[in-house]
């Protein structure tokens, strides 16, 4: 009997992840910080390093944080510390190049979303991914990684609550004047978008996982309110390559704020209703009047919970790390959200229905999410980015 061959060995073993963080505002502090560092107690990560422009930022942070090594330059940060993962909490503008960076490094990268101003810079990112192996760039899409999340997928994956037909996703949220000062938001140039690619992308991307392929948007967006370069709100139909039919409504000029999302399937109705993470608790299952009681009881065992959470995708993302297996929300699997925001724009600047693979190359939406539509393009004077993450 032939002996099979002995397997590669598994990348990173007997060690924990060397770490760094690149921008060190609020969501470094809130969220990434944190969540590294419950890995580091669960021995799987250690921070090695932090990265910001402003010196000052970055040494209060690795001073507060536990974090040994401050730098205010992204080069000699990969070159002298060699990090094994990256996590990139800066406006989008900078995420092509930082992530780049860190790739031809040999890092494995977790950026924050948006993932970047446009697709033709995801594609950029995606060429410069390693071969088989990685190493691979994610993007934070930490909706999709909850127990609630997890436990509707399997239903639906498994038929049990027949055929989707009917969806809603709603992210309306409040924005103020105050929130706009920073100079970097509301600008096509460094933030790539408004609450359609900055704040719904979230529960849209959740929508995608939940439903599979979109085949077609027709959409709207409006500048009601705040003195922006882009919309504060927009609208959507969009249809599944499924035949489900769905509306998408985001939006910063909502003071009752809310996250939902709301599937109607043949045999049952599945709510989410919850604001910026969601537990097994915001869930809910109304079965239809034929169910069984017993089939809609098993329907509502969600198990263990696990909010969705940045720990959550993290606790995933180093397991692919340690397997060499392309990670959730990376490559095609992260394309296609900021593949359906892009259409969204581009249905909603030009006033046509746009189909799911129909911008590519030589498309003006595939370099810029406004398409340089009229009215919508960027003003002259737009502000540069700084190095502090968004709240």
């Amino acid at each position: 009997m032939p002996i099979p061959p002995t397997p590669p060995s598994a990348p990173f073993a007997g060690r924990p992840l060397r770490a760094a963080v690149i921008g060190t505002g609020a969501i470094a502090r809130g969220c990434h910080l944190p969540a590294l560092h419950q890995l580091a107690e669960e021995g799987e990560t250690e921070v090695v390093a932090a990265v910001d422009i402003d010196a000052a930022a970055v040494r209060e942070f690795c001073a507060t944080g536990g974090v040994p090594h401050a730098y205010t330059d992204l080069a000699r940060m990969l070159e002298e510390q060699r990090p094994d993962l990256v996590t990139i909490c800066t406006p989008p503008t900078l995420h092509r190049e930082q992530t780049i960076a860190a790739l031809n490094a040999g890092a494995w990268v977790w950026c924050e979303k948006p993932p970047v101003p446009s697709l033709a810079d995801f594609d950029a990112v995606e060429a410069a991914e390693g071969a088989d192996g990685g190493p691979y760039a994610a993007i934070v899409f930490q909706h999709r990684f909850g127990s609630g999340a997890a436990h509707v997928r399997r239903l639906l994956d498994a038929g049990a609550l027949g055929r989707p037909l009917v969806a809603h996703c709603q992210t309306t949220w409040y924005r103020d004047a105050a929130y706009y000062a920073v100079p970097w938001r509301g600008r096509w140039q460094t933030e790539g978008g408004g609450p359609a690619m900055g704040h719904g992308i979230h529960q849209m991307d959740l929508l995608l996982d939940l439903l599979g392929p979109w085949s077609e948007v027709r959409a709207m967006a409006g500048r009601l309110v705040h003195d922006v370069e882009t919309e504060d709100v927009s609208t959507a139909l969009l249809r599944f390559e499924s035949g489900a039919m769905a509306t998408v409504v985001n939006s910063v000029l909502s003071p009752d704020e809310a996250s939902r999302i709301r599937l109607d399937c043949e045999r049952a109705t599945i709510e989410l209703s919850h604001l910026y993470g969601y537990a097994n608790t915001d869930w809910r299952i109304t079965p239809a009047p034929d169910v069984p009681v017993e089939e809609a009881a098993a329907w509502r065992e969600f198990g263990t919970d696990v909010p969705s959470s940045h720990i959550a995708q993290l606790r995933e993302l180093v397991a692919s790390m340690r397997a060499g297996e392309r990670p959730r929300s990376s490559g095609e699997d992260g394309r296609k959200s900021l593949e359906l925001v892009t259409a969204l724009y581009k249905s909603a600047f030009t006033d046509t229905t746009v189909r799911r693979g129909d911008i590519g190359p030589g498309d003006p939406y595939y370099t810029h999410l406004h398409g340089g539509a009229p009215g919508w393009a960027p003003a002259p004077s737009a502000a540069g980015a700084s190095a502090e993450a968004p709240a």
